[in-house]
């Protein structure tokens, strides 16, 4: 489950961490995974997003689902958006993540893209299609 989430102030809140198959820190958007049989994707978006920022919403809106890598395995995306997030002060991380929360401008983020400081594939999907939904 990935989240695309939007503070009132018109700020997407990223997180950077270490990603050890690249062996690189990436910005990415809050994520992770979830076993269907004991969660909703809607509830293990809402529940990354404040074990790995720290921020809440009331409002997360399906975006989209989409496979991650259909030539190698199954495994689905469920990229949501969430509106107004706002923290709560509650950021729980797992014991082996190191998570800086970075807040980036909506209007910064394109710009961001093309300068490849955002390479991640499923965060790219959720820009663009939360992008399409603020210009809404």
């Amino acid at each position: 489950a990935l989240v695309f989430p939007v503070t009132p102030n018109q700020e997407i809140v990223f997180v950077r961490q270490y990603r050890h198959a690249t062996g690189e820190i990436l910005l990415e958007l809050p994520a992770g995974s979830f076993n269907p049989e004991f969660e909703s994707a809607k509830t293990a978006a809402q529940r990354e997003l404040e074990e790995e920022t720290g921020y809440v919403t009331e409002e997360m809106i399906p975006l989209a689902t989409l496979y991650d890598n259909p030539i190698k395995d199954t495994n689905k995306i469920y990229l949501f958006f969430a509106k107004d997030v706002h923290p709560s002060g509650k950021q729980q991380m797992d014991i082996m993540e190191d998570i800086e929360v970075v807040l980036i401008p909506v209007a910064q983020v394109k710009e961001k893209i093309a300068q490849g400081d955002i390479q991640v594939s499923g965060t790219l999907a959720a820009i663009f299609l939360g992008l399409n939904l603020l210009s809404r």
